[in-house]
């Protein structure tokens, strides 16, 4: 019974609703709680999922699949061109530097060097799915680090693929002896001589980039036209696991495949729709990879020699940290930004247990080279959100924040009643225009690189994480008059309003919302003044064509006034119902419809009664004859 699937969908749940609950009553990462569920439905302790020294990825597999086809979604192959100095240069040098000292160290602990060459490889690799992940909770992707990090990860997503086209030239066994062995034998690679073998690998990955140009998304274009979507995303699906299978079949893994299929369709004009399909079920797809190499860390290999994995895991991940950390020296990021780079990519990825298993198959690694280095693997990676953690609270404040603030802030803070929160782009906008006003602001941002280069443009910038109330003091807030919270991430602009909303209800809180969704999740926290990025800009550029067409802008401006005072008194009632489902779309339609009539019927009543200066006559006869009728 307890091997049933249904039983090991409602431990894996069960799991994680419980102690991602309890991880973020504590303020930790989700990426830990899931980890944890791992560890204690595992088989070596509450024994409901696996057996002891039993695979338990291949619980996984699944989620392992659909995981590295949504990171491959989200990356544009156009940015690489855009981007390649980062790539090439950030992410060669951390792989290159990272494979030769980890080869140098396992060659001297008396490892064989194809086998030193392949644990050095595989140690190169870093966990694009928890870095990832971690900066979007913490709405770092804007930041330096965060484009830092995503340049690495880029690389290491791509050589991956060269690498595994390189191992079978490290094997000595014969490859179709080997894939008797290990039930492998359905490879069409398996029988090719070593040389070969990588030959394949690398025209199997070329082949699935140019059929998915030339074959797959106009196949998805086909489907498109039947307007069916639940269609469009089956035959997405279909692609997917399709590419999984031929991958598999021709010897490689099904993941790599997964990740080359979103990578194809995020070039296509279906990748906006399928991230927001999938988006509900993102992160139960990568906290199920968690949860996997949580129950996957083998205490059994672990007990029987511990101190040798502790000091190789420890090694390891001082070693990919110092390689970061020259990294990022040679790019000049501050230290905030060094310490964030170091600290998030230290641990082995999820992609070593596709080289290392490949290995295994292609007998370079013996079982208990494999085992030692799948638990290191493994364990790593759950200590990167505990690592992290102990960066963000312990580090961070007095390294990356000491260096950032220089001038005595709380003087200079408290004599402005404005505090700003956020000066990317829009950010600086509103700082602009405050200050060309001679309205100064406290400007507060996370990216210590932005704030050194806007110092140097006069702006009083100051780098902090708003989260954090003892900075927002420092800031003066507590002599504020006004907070405007002008940050790209909802969930952190949630979090700095509801922390403001609590323990100073006196400031006046203006805040940024990217869409009205975010709208009706900041209503619904009580905050009044709530601006879309997008509402503005979008009636301005209406505004324009109907002025191009002949209306006078005098009435066009006072137009926009209506639509944006009958929009907003229709979000905030809509704000209190569900958004899903028909019941809601039925109120929006018919908010729709009220707002148009009112509309129209100012226009109306503005032509024809208020507005004696029409800049087109033909349209104003033409108007009124329709109004006659």
């Amino acid at each position: 019974m307890t091997g049933s699937l249904l039983f090991q969908a409602i431990v894996f749940l069960a799991g994680a609703i419980l102690c991602v609950s309890i991880a973020k009553r504590f303020g930790l990462s989700s990426v830990i709680g899931y980890l944890l569920a791992g560890v204690l439905i595992g088989p070596y302790v509450l024994g409901f999922i696996g057996e002891e020294g039993q695979d338990i990825l291949h619980f996984a597999e699944f989620g392992v699949v659909m995981m590295l086809f949504l990171i491959g979604l989200e990356i544009d192959p156009r940015n690489f061109w855009n981007m390649r100095k980062s790539i090439l240069g950030m992410g060669g040098i951390q792989v290159g530097l990272t494979m030769l000292l980890t080869y140098i160290f396992f060659s001297i602990m008396g490892f064989e060097w194809q086998v030193s060459l392949v644990i050095a490889m595989a140690v190169a690799l870093s966990s694009t799915a928890i870095a990832l992940q971690t900066i979007k909770e913490k709405g770092l992707m804007d930041t330096t680090f965060g484009s830092s990090a995503f340049s690495i990860l880029l690389f290491q997503d791509i050589i991956v693929i060269f690498m595994l086209g390189a191992l079978p030239l490290l094997s000595n066994t014969a490859t179709d002896t080997a894939a008797n062995e290990h039930g492998s034998t359905g490879s069409l690679i398996a029988s090719l001589p070593l040389g070969f073998q990588t030959l394949a690998i690398i025209l199997s990955v070329v082949l699935i980039v140019v059929a998915g140009r030339y074959l797959i998304v106009p196949l998805l274009r086909k489907v498109a036209k039947t307007s069916v979507r639940e269609l469009l995303i089956a035959a997405a699906f279909l692609i997917v696991f399709g590419i999984s299978f031929l991958m598999e079949f021709v010897g490689l893994s099904p993941a790599l495949g997964a990740f080359l299929g979103g990578v194809v369709l995020s070039n296509s004009e279906f990748k906006h729709e399928l991230e927001s399909t999938l988006e509900p079920f993102k992160n139960l797809f990568l906290g199920l990879f968690f949860m996997a190499v949580g129950a996957s860390i083998n205490f059994i290999v672990i007990a029987k020699s511990p101190l040798t994995i502790g000091g190789i895991l420890i090694a390891i991940i001082l070693l990919k940290a110092l390689v970061l950390f020259i990294t990022a020296r040679v790019f000049k990021l501050k230290m905030d930004q060094k310490l964030l780079l170091t600290f998030s990519l230290a641990q082995i990825g999820e992609f070593a247990f596709v080289l290392l298993s490949f290995a295994f198959q292609l007998k370079i690694l013996d079982q208990e080279t494999i085992d030692l280095m799948l638990v290191i693997t493994a364990l790593s990676m759950s200590l990167t959100p505990i690592i992290g953690l102990i960066n963000e609270r312990l580090i961070l404040p007095k390294v990356g924040t000491k260096e950032s603030i220089k001038r005595p802030m709380d003087h200079i803070a408290k004599s402005h009643k404005i505090i700003l929160v956020g000066f990317g782009h829009f950010g600086s906008t509103v700082g602009r225009f405050l200050r060309s006003h001679g309205v100064e602001a406290t400007i507060l941002d996370q990216d210590s690189n932005r704030v050194d280069f806007l110092r140097k443009m006069g702006f009083e910038v100051y780098y902090g994480d708003a989260t954090r109330i003892d900075l927002l003091e420092s800031a003066g807030i507590a002599e504020a008059k006004i907070l405007i919270c002008a940050i790209d991430n909802p969930n952190i602009t949630k979090e700095v309003t509801k922390l403001v909303k609590e323990k100073y209800p006196h400031v006046e809180l203006m805040v940024r919302a990217k869409n009205r969704y975010d709208a009706y999740d900041l209503l619904n926290l009580g905050i009044e003044n709530i601006y879309r990025e997008t509402l503005d800009t979008s009636l301005s550029l209406a505004k324009d064509v109907l002025s191009k067409m002949g209306f006078r802008k005098y009435t066009l401006n006072r137009q926009v006034q209506n639509f944006i005072k009958y929009d907003e008194e229709s979000i905030r009632r809509l704000a209190k119902e569900p958004k899903r489902g028909d019941e809601y779309i039925f109120k929006a339609r018919k908010e729709l419809e009220e707002q148009e009539k009112l509309l129209e019927d100012d226009f109306k009543r503005g032509i024809v009664d208020l507005d004696n200066h029409w800049d087109s006559e033909h349209i104003r006869k033409a108007l009124n004859e329709k109004i006659e009728n």
